[in-house]
């Protein structure tokens, strides 16, 4: 489960009551709720402070998300700056559809890209809070999680030296393919689900040719239009797994996107200079339970939602709400029961928005599946939400999260 014992190459160990893999919306959250509650943490992330807060992910956050940062005094920029959205809209058959979803739950959607969330975050943690954080660190090891006194060892960049960290309790927020994932014992169930489909995203020097999401089903493939700022666009076009972005040109990409986003009322997307364009293969994975003696996963360590559904980002923050709490409820108060409980809440969330996003795919991916049994059920369900008023509302909150879970 572990590594064996390191021989650090610093005299001093290093003591830290939680040591958090990962710099990313979960564990970043955590290290503020701890550093808030005086709790003492170190942050070790592989990458830069800058590569952290420049890298491209989009930003869909539900409304009891960003209430909780709020709660923890971490939302005051993405109040100021985030988009509202209240409705999105389904494109089939040359027509559209619009859902307004506040209409039907009083709740709406918060867009706030990623970068700009954990720059938020890393600056509150380290900047304001005083937290420790380690920029770039290489081979961390994990020593000892199933004793009360684990370890964590790293290289430190500027030094070449190996460096050992005492401590009560680590936060595994490292991702799928991070060191905490790779250390979990055999006693680990790790559910796997591979939807058969890519995604191509795009950003596009355009304005946004829509007010809300817009959602493209169309017999070539699924498409998505979502708003980034005034001036660029975030877009998807479903393509093969695996496939070439070099292989889709500028005349190729708006020519698949207009085709797969026209409306008969609407004009043609305002098209602009393309500025990214990477492939996502759509493909989720939960890991059973979320707790390895003192190693707690949390975000994409402990779970994949594939953009499917938007609901990656959330989770994490869910996780890090929940972790963080029991950190501080054990580490100050000695009350160990949200850390006892922490697997299973989390994990209630978690396979709820999972089933949600497969049900999703199916709406989005059925009409170009080449299955015309599939292609039509999937066309029943879109029809569904716009003439029943029950369907319609019992979409808007798994796509909202808002009911009790």
């Amino acid at each position: 489960m572990t590594f064996p014992s390191p021989r650090p190459d610093s005299p001093s160990p290093q003591r830290f009551p939680v040591v958090i893999v990962g710099a990313g919306p979960a564990g970043l959250t955590v290290g503020n709720i701890l550093r808030a509650a005086s709790v003492d943490c170190l942050v070790l992330e592989a990458e830069t402070r800058e590569f952290i807060e420049q890298r491209p992910r989009a930003g869909v956050l539900e409304e009891w998300a960003v209430r909780g940062l709020e709660q923890r005094g971490l939302a005051d920029r993405l109040l100021e700056r985030a988009q509202r959205h209240t409705e999105c809209e389904f494109r089939f058959e040359g027509q559209r559809y619009r859902l307004a979803y506040q209409e039907l739950t009083g709740h709406h959607h918060y867009v706030y890209p990623q970068p700009l969330l954990v720059t938020d975050l890393v600056r509150e943690y380290a900047d304001v809070r005083g937290g420790a954080i380690r920029f770039g660190v290489r081979d961390v090891q994990l020593h000892g999680l199933d004793s009360d006194r684990p370890t964590v060892s790293y290289l430190d960049p500027e030094t070449g030296r190996r460096e050992l960290v005492h401590c009560e309790f680590v936060a595994g927020c490292d991702g799928a393919r991070g060191v905490t994932r790779s250390v979990l014992p055999q006693r680990a169930r790790v559910a796997r689900h591979d939807y058969g489909v890519g995604w191509l995203a795009l950003l596009a020097e355009a304005p946004p040719s829509s007010d809300c999401v817009v959602f493209g089903v169309h017999p070539r493939g699924f498409a998505g239009h979502m708003a980034r700022s005034p001036d660029v666009t975030r877009y998807y076009l479903q393509c093969p797994p695996g496939d070439d972005p070099d292989a889709w040109s500028h005349e190729r990409v708006w020519s698949e996107l207009q085709e797969r986003l026209g409306a008969a009322d609407r004009p043609p997307l305002t098209e602009g200079r393309l500025i990214e364009k990477r492939v996502l293969d759509m493909h989720n994975s939960v890991v059973e339970p979320m707790v390895f003696g003192r190693l707690f996963l949390a975000g994409d360590a402990a779970h994949l939602t594939a953009p499917i559904a938007a609901k990656g980002m959330n989770l994490a923050l869910h996780d890090a709400f929940l972790l963080g709490d029991g950190l501080v409820e054990y580490l100050t108060q000695g009350e160990p029961a949200g850390l006892k409980g922490y697997s299973d809440a989390c994990l209630g969330r978690v396979w709820d928005y999972q089933e949600f996003s497969q049900w999703l795919s199916e709406v989005y991916h059925g009409a170009a599946s080449g299955d015309a049994y599939r292609a039509g059920t999937t066309l029943a369900r879109l029809r569904r939400l716009f003439a029943s008023p029950a369907a319609a509302a019992a979409f808007a909150e798994q796509y909202l999260g808002t009911y009790p879970l």
